[in-house]
């Protein structure tokens, strides 16, 4: 399965609260921080409500 390199690029500061707890539920805490996940449906649908946040790195 491809695996999802994801990088918050923007504070979460004056966000609603659906996008901050979304980067919760993603792993993400601060700026700069990244983590991998598995591609999934599910995880595409996140990434959609935080598209201006983060920045999206695919990998294998």
């Amino acid at each position: 399965m491809t695996r999802v390199e994801i990088r918050q690029r923007r504070s979460a500061i004056g966000e609603k609260v659906s996008a901050r707890r979304t980067l919760g539920a993603l792993g993400l805490r601060r700026t700069g921080q990244i983590v991998s996940h598995d591609d999934t449906p599910a995880l595409r649908g996140k990434l959609r409500r935080v598209a201006h946040l983060v920045e999206i790195k695919e990998s294998r």
